[in-house]
């Protein structure tokens, strides 16, 4: 934010500053430094010009917490939005609300303040429970009918003012429905607060957004325009594109912004679904030097010695990565356990059952298992493993002719026999095959 707010006193001609919420990150105690380092921040803008402050996501500021800075007050008052309204900027750099009226209201219901320069209709985070319950409503979806008719109550005074030659402004905290998150996933959910037609249907002309972390903007076909900044700094991993604010100019039936990046760290996430490839690591972190760097990955628990955390670390260094966090999500084995193979009276019968519960053909394994009980299988395994040998590719796919007068042609042909398989039956679950050993009986195979 310092970088931000240096460049800003520089300009040469400004005429407010806005901040459409989340001007912190997370719940902060008055006494914290990040408290202390942001008044002094809101202080050095109010210096350049009037500030004007929107009440941002609950989570992140509590109701109450901005309220400290309507007490502070550089060469220019700072003004803070926490409820639906409109306020107007004078020529003399003061603040009124249309809530401070004869009759208050959230819009000017007269004629604008005398010397209004710049008209703005705030509507800053509203809780959707509380809205629900006041309207009436039965579901979170009529929260976008409530504020598009909210929205298009802004818009008489806007339009008025614009007849005035008076620029206007609308300043809101909340997701457009269509917008892409920071990571570039479209935001498509029936509960958003907004369309790009509601904020329009405002008549403002500009859209000044908060709440999404990416930059981003809309334009009607007069020339009005409707943008996110994104935010100053990227706090996620995965955030993409430039980080900045945004310097607008707005008159009465047009607007434009140009997005002024400033310098931000780079937070790179690699994902991987098993072992973390350490090359790929490798070339991600030279793409982009200086990053924190997080991996995540997900291995079967019987896999899980094969990843080694302290080569990745060595690796992320050594390309460049200024920290590395690795993640891992150990997914469990399932072992099966044949329900009732203790019940089967013959083997042949737990055999049947194991398949089952496997989902294994059966016959295959009941006719090796029929070898196995006769005590043909060892020679039968050693003789059909030589000839699978000394045959070729060729071979396999044509056999050689025999002589009409060779003895073997009088002899008939039996068809190949498929090696037996080796096959373990457990009470409880079935165990991988053990390597064929020289001699061959019923208790290594079961």
């Amino acid at each position: 934010m310092h970088a931000a707010v240096t460049e800003i006193q520089e300009l040469p001609d400004l005429d407010a500053v806005v901040i459409s919420g989340d001007a912190t990150d997370h719940r902060i105690d008055l006494h914290s430094p990040s408290a202390q380092r942001l008044a002094a921040h809101v202080r050095a803008l109010a210096e350049k010009a009037p500030v004007l402050m929107l009440q941002g996501t609950f989570s992140h500021e509590p109701l109450g917490t901005l309220d400290i800075f309507r007490h502070i007050r550089g060469r220019y008052p700072v003004y803070v939005a926490s409820e639906i309204h409109q306020v107007a900027l004078t020529r003399a750099g003061e603040w009124i609300s249309s809530l401070g009226q004869d009759i208050p209201d959230y819009v000017f219901s007269g004629s604008l303040p005398e010397g209004t320069k710049i008209l703005c209709s705030c509507l800053p985070t509203v809780n959707k429970a509380d809205m629900v319950a006041t309207v009436g409503a039965d579901d979170h979806t009529a929260l976008g009918d409530v504020l598009t008719q909210l929205l298009q109550d802004f818009a008489p005074s806007n339009l008025a003012a614009r007849s005035a030659g008076i620029p206007t402004v609308g300043v809101s905290h909340g997701t457009v429905h269509g917008c892409l998150t920071e990571q570039g996933v479209p935001m498509m959910g029936f509960d958003h607060e907004f369309t790009v037609g509601s904020l329009f249907s405002a008549q403002a002309s500009a859209f000044l957004l908060g709440h999404i972390h990416k930059h981003q903007e809309w334009d009607s076909p007069d020339q009005r325009r409707i943008a996110y900044p994104g935010s100053i700094g990227r706090l996620h991993y995965g955030e993409a594109g430039e980080k900045g604010w945004l310097l607008w100019d707005v008159g009465p039936d047009s607007a434009r912004c140009v997005l002024h990046p400033t310098p931000s760290r780079q937070l790179l996430h690699i994902d991987f679904d098993g072992t973390p490839d350490v090359e790929a690591i490798r070339q991600a972190v030279k793409d982009a030097p200086g990053a924190f760097v997080r991996i995540r990955y997900h291995v079967p628990e019987d896999q899980r010695h094969s990843v080694d955390r302290d080569l990745i670390n060595q690796v992320v260094q050594q390309a460049g990565g200024r920290q590395c966090k690795i993640e891992g999500r150990i997914l469990p084995v399932t072992r099966v356990r044949a329900e009732g193979i203790s019940q089967g009276k013959t083997l042949q019968d737990k055999l049947r059952r194991w398949c089952e519960t496997t989902e294994t053909p059966a016959e295959p394994l009941l006719e090796r298992l029929e070898w196995l009980l006769k005590g043909d299988a060892p020679e039968i395994v050693v003789q059909q493993r030589l000839k699978l040998l000394q045959r070729t590719p060729a071979q396999e796919s044509e056999p050689d002719p025999v002589p009409e007068d060779s003895p073997e042609a009088t002899e008939p042909s039996l068809p190949p026999m498929d090696p037996p398989a080796t096959v373990a039956v457990s009470a409880e679950a079935p165990r991988a095959a053990e390597p064929p050993k020289e001699a061959l009986s019923l208790m290594d195979l079961f």
